[in-house]
């Protein structure tokens, strides 16, 4: 007869600590509660999120979705410790790319994976995410917390970010069958290089010597992770009421592929973008990456928005009064340029 083993094996000694995944949504329940909007029922805990469209106020809506991570900037928000601010980088990569499509972000979800769950940790990145799903008005309805030993190490995660937004079927962008030679091109500043181009970033603080808390040589009275760790900023608030009115023909993120391979992508094939490089002054950052790595300037532009998050087409007439509601709302903007026909 085999004898049964008394102490057998449990998913914790496997290295799965499922109270403390329990423990960890216990704590995000308040936080989820605080980016309700119309539509949105928060609640934790169930299979699935739901969202009604029509309590959010849409009469003939399509719905347009968007996924994204941070990149190997969270390489740089885990060996500097600043992970506070990586969850609104995530929410910013995601809820940008589906307002550049003329698109209300509705509802979010966030995927964290991990080798070991720490609570707090995790906590503090969620949290980030929940700030960033209020500065975009649109609500944290669900997510998933993967704990996997042997698949990451120390205190490495990941991070994915899911959004769904809404666009009146008439309102969708671009818009390029209105688009015209001469249209102007409005440039909405970017907080830093948001969240791409990290791979080099990190190749460049190599080089230098530098470490993240060494003082930044780029931005007064912070260490070098704290001037790299500015979270990406997020567009909604200041672009959706210009979005509401029509007035705009076409937006584009600029993120991975920088200023050289995103404005295209909102255009009509016999337009560019001709952007006008004297119409604004690179941040420092970027010529600190520049001049410290020796990267070329088309490499610094199709890999780094250099200082522009989105640009918007808008008619020839408009741009100015377009430029002014945008620095009204608190933006830095300006006419950075016009499109032109293709030779």
């Amino acid at each position: 007869m085999v004898k049964k083993k008394q102490n057998g094996l449990s998913y914790a000694q496997a290295g799965v600590d499922i109270n403390a995944g329990d423990a960890l949504v216990a704590r995000l329940r308040t936080l989820t509660k605080a980016t309700m909007r119309p539509g949105a029922d928060t609640g934790l805990g169930g299979f699935g999120g739901a969202f009604d469209l029509k309590a959010a106020g849409f009469n003939d809506p399509i719905l347009i979705s968007g996924t994204d991570g941070v990149g190997t900037k969270l390489k740089v928000a885990v060996e500097s410790g600043l992970t506070g601010t990586v969850g609104i980088d995530l929410v910013a990569m995601c809820v940008n790319d589906v307002l550049a499509q003329g698109a209300e972000p509705l509802f979010f979800l966030d995927y964290f994976a991990c080798g070991q769950l720490n609570p707090e940790a995790a906590a503090t990145v969620i949290a980030g995410i929940a700030d960033g799903c209020v500065n975009a008005g649109c609500a944290l309805i669900g997510g998933e917390t993967a704990e996997m030993p042997g698949m990451y190490s120390g205190d490495d995660f990941d991070l994915a970010g899911f959004v769904v937004g809404a666009a009146e079927r008439d309102q969708i962008l671009p818009q390029k069958d209105h688009m015209h030679a001469g249209d102007a091109l409005i440039a909405l500043a970017s907080s830093g290089p948001h969240s791409n181009g990290y791979s080099l970033i990190r190749a460049v603080v190599k080089l230098a010597g530098l470490d993240w808390d060494a003082p930044s040589p780029f931005a007064s009275g912070k260490t070098l992770g704290e001037s790299l760790m500015t979270p990406t900023r997020i567009y909604v608030r200041s672009l959706s009421p210009l979005l509401r009115s029509g007035i705009i023909k076409g937006l584009a993120h600029i993120t991975g592929g920088g200023l050289i391979e995103n404005p295209p992508r909102m255009l009509p094939a016999h337009l560019q973008a001709n952007i006008d490089d004297d119409s604004w002054q690179w941040p420092d950052v970027f010529n600190w990456l520049a001049q410290t790595g020796g990267v070329r300037t088309h490499e610094m532009r199709r890999t780094f928005n250099c200082g522009i998050g989105m640009l918007c087409v808008v008619a020839k007439e408009d741009a100015s009064a377009v430029v002014q509601d945008l620095c009204a709302t608190g933006e830095t903007a300006w006419i950075a340029g016009k499109l032109g026909e293709k030779a």
